[in-house]
């Protein structure tokens, strides 16, 4: 899938090699995306040298008080996004270890319907996949994209997680 918005996931270590890691299905339907495995400022330290030297606007997919909703905003032709992967938990650490993030402007999404990433659970309703955050994120930055094969992927993913479990286990996340 070829996108024009550059994709740079800032991946907390712990999600690596969990078995429900959107991400690297994200970087099979997007092979572009970039993926940065690390917590604190030095473990991202190319990554701000070269954001420093890109001409590209730079926006922080991160919902708080100061962030704009996407879904309103207005796009230059290529922008790069960076999304923080990770449990709540992680993601808000991740962007405490590099307060460098926060000086660019943060985005949301709003949200007219839950995750379809049933497999994992979540601790707040606007949680959502990585995956589902950069595709959401892509529709609203390129309208004219079609995101279906990253829906595709996300929803083969979590059909083929949910009938490899016993049915007791498989209650849980229905």
């Amino acid at each position: 899938m070829h996108v024009s918005t550059e994709l740079i996931v800032l991946q907390d270590p712990s999600e690596v090699g969990h078995a429900k890691n959107s991400v690297r299905l994200l970087s099979l339907v997007i092979p572009k995306t970039q993926v940065l495995v690390g917590e604190g400022a030095d473990d991202f330290s190319n990554l701000r040298q070269y954001l420093d030297a890109s001409t590209k606007p730079v926006y922080l997919v991160y919902p708080c008080d100061k962030s704009k909703s996407a879904e309103e905003e207005r796009f230059d032709d290529e922008v790069i996004l960076l999304l923080l992967d990770g449990t709540w938990k992680k993601a808000y650490k991740l962007l405490q270890l590099n307060p460098w993030l926060l000086q660019y402007p943060s985005l949301h999404l709003d949200l007219q319907s839950g995750s379809n990433y049933t497999i994992r659970k979540a601790s707040r309703s606007d949680s959502l996949s990585t995956l589902e955050a950069a595709a959401m994120m892509l529709k609203a930055i390129e309208p004219e994209l079609s995101v279906i094969p990253l829906t595709r992927a996300l929803s083969a993913m979590v059909n083929q997680r949910l009938n490899s479990m016993p049915a007791s286990v498989r209650k849980r996340y229905e």
